[in-house]
């Protein structure tokens, strides 16, 4: 999907994502202290980033779609939190080095090449002893779970996502397939999500 794309699709629903936190990061960093500054990227309508910020973070969040950083930007002014909004592809997106204590990744499916070259951005962004928190489709969702992409190509494999995270050097606390139980149609199934959390050595 491209610009236009997820505008139409923001823009046909009034919460795609709903407004609260995606469960894996709240499950893992909910009992972190804040520790300064976060960037959640492609961010979406901002769910994750205002649960940041509600948290103490001073966050920062990076999307393309101008529908969803303005409808983001909505829902944070009703719920009293400053966060830095930025529109902007985060494959072109280039944050400052050595400068986030957190980096998000939620869902962002693109080509192997742009989700290698973005998360290169987000390690370099990463202050060291900074976190790298990562969610998104896996690869077997497609074959044995629902929901998602309906493309190999976009979706993540853990033992890839490891690599590409080792070969930036981070210390991996945990990579694995994770089940996120869901409604549909046909009553309640597990989609298949993969998660990566790492630390900048320092």
């Amino acid at each position: 999907m491209d610009r236009q794309d997820w505008n139409s699709r923001y823009a046909a629903h009034d919460l795609v994502w709903g407004t609260e936190p995606n469960r894996f990061l709240e499950q893992e960093l909910g009992a972190v202290a804040p520790q300064g500054r976060a960037l959640d990227l492609a961010c979406g309508e901002g769910r994750n980033a205002i649960w940041l910020a509600k948290r103490g973070w001073q966050v920062t969040a990076v999307d393309y779609s101008d529908v969803a950083i303005e409808r983001g930007r909505r829902l944070s002014r009703e719920q009293a939190v400053e966060i830095e909004w930025v529109e902007a592809d985060v494959v072109a997106y280039d944050p400052p080095p050595a400068t986030f204590q957190l980096v998000v990744i939620a869902y962002l499916h693109v080509p192997e090449e742009q989700r290698r070259i973005t998360l290169k951005h987000a390690v370099t962004a990463l202050a060291p002893g900074g976190t790298l928190f990562m969610i998104g489709h896996a690869l077997r969702n497609l074959a044995e779970g629902t929901g998602g992409p309906q493309s190999a190509a976009v979706l993540w494999e853990p033992e890839e996502i490891r690599r590409e995270i080792s070969a930036l050097g981070l210390t991996i606390h945990r990579i694995e397939e994770v089940l996120r139980p869901v409604e549909t149609p046909e009553g309640a199934r597990n989609a298949i999500d993969t998660l990566a959390h790492a630390e900048k050595p320092g």
